[in-house]
């Protein structure tokens, strides 16, 4: 029992100890989509599909829920969207050559039609962020017009 009641002491002294250690915020101001709006020309439905279900995880400004206060949570949080940001990140999206704007399209063509995208973990508590079979047909129709202009070297219209 004595060893028990160490335990619980020591992680207890962990947990209170872990929340003064606190990950860098994703927070970066200024309009991070403008390059990528006003180059990919969305629509406005696929632009809340974006805003709602992907810029927290892929852009420079995250917008955090009240429990990113409370570690260990805000580091797993943190590490979501340092993930998120390296595989795409649509406040870079003018930094990209054309090539490597393509194969993003692809792979969120891809992650959305498996359903990988959002994450499930970021639906939980982001119910907005959910995806129709409507709202998929509509992001994927957009990226893969976007695609096929890309390829043939233009800009969407």
């Amino acid at each position: 029992m004595k060893v028990l009641k160490r335990i619980t002491f020591l992680l207890l002294v962990i947990l209170i100890g872990i929340q003064f250690y606190r990950p860098e915020q994703n927070s970066l101001p200024g309009d991070h989509m403008a390059d990528f709006i006003t180059e990919t020309n969305p629509s406005d439905e696929v632009r809340m599909i974006l805003k709602q279900s992907c810029y927290d995880c892929h852009s420079n400004h995250t917008e955090y829920p009240w429990y990113n206060s409370i570690a260990p949570v805000s580091h797993w949080i943190a590490d979501h969207v340092k993930d998120g940001k390296k595989h795409l990140n649509f406040s870079e999206w003018s930094t990209y050559e054309l090539k490597k704007k393509d194969h993003k399209l692809e792979e969120l063509i891809e992650e959305v039609e498996e359903s990988e995208m959002p994450l499930r973990e970021y639906t939980w508590t982001h119910k907005e962020a959910q995806l129709s079979a409507e709202q998929k047909a509509a992001l994927m129709d957009w990226a893969k017009r976007t695609r096929a202009l890309y390829q043939l070297n233009l800009r969407p219209e």
